[in-house]
């Protein structure tokens, strides 16, 4: 029977190496980065500049290089077609199963997302980008290739992640009112919280901290300032949370 084994291993070798030569798909990624600003979440697209798919908005992505690790080519991508620089991402999904969702070829797209404050970034569109901006999520312009659908699994797992993960660090300003983390998490989840059980479950777990500065706001009482606690932060991000956040 060693014979048949032999044979069988050769089979399978001569099959396989046949598969990997006809073989003809291109692997991209693709970044959904997500900011915040005036009450509202946006994400960034761009505009393509080449292609069957020129002058449609996008998310900015691109092919990785033959020597490229994944997370350094989405970095690259996003950096070369926004001018925006992400310290963070996170690897979401690959998308893959629709076979034509790229109408020029076979295309296989890991996708990251991540957050970052707008009011720090300055937009710089260029390689294969004509345009890069913000669009709320409420607003989004008809995308190219299945890029509509890759938002809204991003959206959903980040949704997902305020019960698990602290999130705000890279959305709001260093120093902000305890009521923009409150309307951070609302405009994320599109529901009212419980704001009472909200705050103090929040603090309890010591990753946002109360300042000694005030914040004034109209003609009300000026109220206090809230920073977070970036060493806290991070070991939350590791460990979890478990927030249970009550909605009104």
């Amino acid at each position: 029977m060693k014979w048949l084994n032999n044979l069988c291993s050769f089979y399978i070798c001569v099959k396989y190496t046949h598969l990997k030569l006809s073989q003809n798909i291109n692997l991209a990624v693709d970044g959904i980065i997500f900011g915040y600003q005036d009450h509202s979440l946006y994400v960034l697209l761009i505009k393509q500049k080449y292609g069957s798919q020129k002058g449609k908005w996008a998310l900015p992505g691109g092919f990785v290089l033959d020597d490229e690790r994944l997370i350094d080519a989405v970095k690259r991508e996003v950096k070369e077609e926004t001018g925006v620089e992400v310290q963070y991402l996170e690897q979401l999904y690959t998308f893959g199963d629709d076979i034509d969702r790229d109408p020029r070829f076979r295309v296989v797209s890991v996708a990251y997302f991540g957050t970052v404050n707008p009011k720090r970034m300055v937009l710089k569109p260029t390689t294969d980008a004509l345009d890069a901006q913000w669009y709320s999520i409420d607003e989004i312009p008809k995308l190219a290739f299945d890029h509509a659908m890759i938002i809204k699994v991003a959206l959903d797992r980040l949704r997902s992640k305020l019960n698990y993960q602290p999130v705000g660090f890279n959305l709001l300003d260093n120093r902000f009112p305890f009521s923009d983390l409150e309307q951070l998490y609302m405009t994320i989840l599109d529901r009212d919280i419980d704001r009472r059980n909200f705050r103090k479950k929040i603090l309890s777990l010591g990753f946002v901290e109360e300042t000694d500065e005030y914040h004034k706001s109209g003609s009300g009482r000026p109220g206090k300032l809230f920073k977070f606690n970036s060493k806290k932060y991070k070991e939350l991000e590791q460990e979890g949370i478990n927030l249970d956040i009550k909605f009104a």
